[in-house]
């Protein structure tokens, strides 16, 4: 669903972060090549366009994803507050129409993928991503979302369950867009759920 651009295409498999490396080093590739799904029906936003177009050529039964510090999916961070929306985000109607695009990343976002998957060390974290749309997103049958505890707080994993369970989409939490999807799952690692309290260290 999504890939990092840098100098304004995907960056290559050989990147240490590359999302199409992870997918075929920890999916793909683990399985059994008589089994395994032909590589021409593997796709990655690369051809954005194109990319988007496959959400027509075929079913998407489920669409796997997590949730960011900053209550993404995918990479469908909130908005940048500026121009018509400076003073208030879109509406969830506005914000839906996003397709598969290039994006700027919020800076949590940044910060979260350098402390879940680069060591903390920020520099090597792209700023910008090629991500899945939320036009897209509602051509999936059903939408799945993991928390294992570590890519979002337990105050955040809370607020997002809480906002879709009770129909409340704000486009400023865009998880909770999800809300108006018809199939959303969440599932949730209960030890890392982890307790909303104040806790110094």
């Amino acid at each position: 669903m999504d890939e990092w651009i840098e100098n304004g295409k995907p960056v290559p498999m050989e990147h240490p972060l590359s999302f199409a490396k992870a997918d075929m080093e920890l999916c793909f590739n683990r399985i059994r090549p008589e089994l395994r799904m032909p590589a021409k029906n593997i796709h990655f936003p690369v051809e954005l366009d194109a990319y988007s177009q496959t959400y027509d050529e075929v079913r998407c039964a489920i669409m796997q994803g997590g949730q960011g510090e900053v209550k993404h999916w995918a990479f469908n961070d909130p908005p940048k507050r500026e121009g018509e929306w400076k003073d208030e985000p879109p509406p969830p109607g506005k914000y839906l129409q996003l397709k598969t695009r290039i994006t700027d990343l919020h800076p949590m976002t940044v910060i979260q993928n350098a402390r879940t998957s680069g060591g903390g060390y920020v520099p090597q974290v792209p700023i910008r991503a090629a991500t899945v749309g939320p036009y897209e997103t509602w051509k999936a049958v059903s939408v799945s979302i993991w928390h294992p505890g570590h890519h979002d707080n337990p105050f955040g994993i809370r607020l997002t369950a809480l906002m879709i369970s009770k129909r409340v989409p704000d486009s400023s939490v865009p998880m909770s867009l999800l809300a108006d999807h018809p199939h959303v799952k969440f599932s949730y690692y209960r030890g890392g759920i982890g307790t909303v309290q104040a806790e110094m260290h």
